[in-house]
């Protein structure tokens, strides 16, 4: 029996627009997009194709120039940086591609102080967290002790601490070599589906498209393709 699809994200007619001393760039031109609860999603497209400053406005880092954006049937606050924060902190988990752990603290630490940043410490849980992603017994390691792939995941295991809705990659394997990449994805790719999380992630790279349910290509600011990628 399948589940009815919830709408999570939905853009209409969404634009942003940046303006230079010389020339008038439409990063985002006329963007719909519907991403249901659950869904895990890759945006494909060459440098310079509004990728990333799609990201940044479902992740309410930036804001529109016109168009709608609806996230679970609220429109998200723009040009507001105060709630467009409260938004971002109760919503939006974030992976980088350089892990951007911080160097004096453990994995563990990492993970409790985003939970101490929004009111919610909770030990049993960051073990938890650890735990999905493969890194138990590796809680007290520092960032520097831990290879690429190993703060990679850490860095996935810290953007859920706060239960997002919604987790956005930018490059999230950029950094790493083919074998550690399948590690991480497989990571990322499974807790998602135990915690029924919604994923978004950028990517060059054509072979993470297996983890996806979903294919989106964007070029000029446009979705070019949208498609479905289950395997029945």
């Amino acid at each position: 029996m399948s589940k009815e699809k919830i709408s999570l994200i939905k853009l209409e007619s969404l634009s942003r627009r940046y303006e230079t001393s010389s020339e008038i760039v439409n990063a985002l031109d006329g963007v719909d997009l519907t991403v249901n609860g659950g869904e895990v999603v890759i945006l494909l497209g060459p440098s310079g194709s509004g990728k990333t400053t799609l990201l940044n406005i479902i992740s309410a880092l930036d804001s529109p120039t016109s168009g709608k954006y609806i996230f679970n049937g609220q429109e998200v606050p723009s040009n507001d940086v105060e709630k467009m924060t409260s938004f971002r902190r109760e919503n939006i988990g974030y992976i980088f591609q350089f892990f951007n752990l911080l160097e004096d603290l453990t994995a563990i630490e990492n993970i409790l102080l985003v939970q101490e940043l929004t009111g919610s410490r909770d030990v049993n849980r960051a073990k938890e967290l650890l735990d999905m992603v493969g890194l138990a017994g590796l809680e007290d390691r520092f960032p520097y002790e831990l290879s690429g792939g190993q703060q990679q995941r850490v860095a996935i295991a810290r953007s859920l601490a706060k239960k997002p809705k919604v987790l956005l990659a930018d490059e999230p394997t950029g950094n790493l070599d083919g074998k550690t990449t399948e590690q991480v994805m497989q990571a990322l790719s499974d807790i998602c589906q135990t915690e029924g999380i919604t994923a978004i992630m950028v990517t060059h790279d054509d072979n993470l498209l297996r983890y996806a349910s979903r294919i989106i290509r964007i070029d000029s600011g446009k979705l070019v393709s949208d498609e479905s990628n289950t395997e029945d």
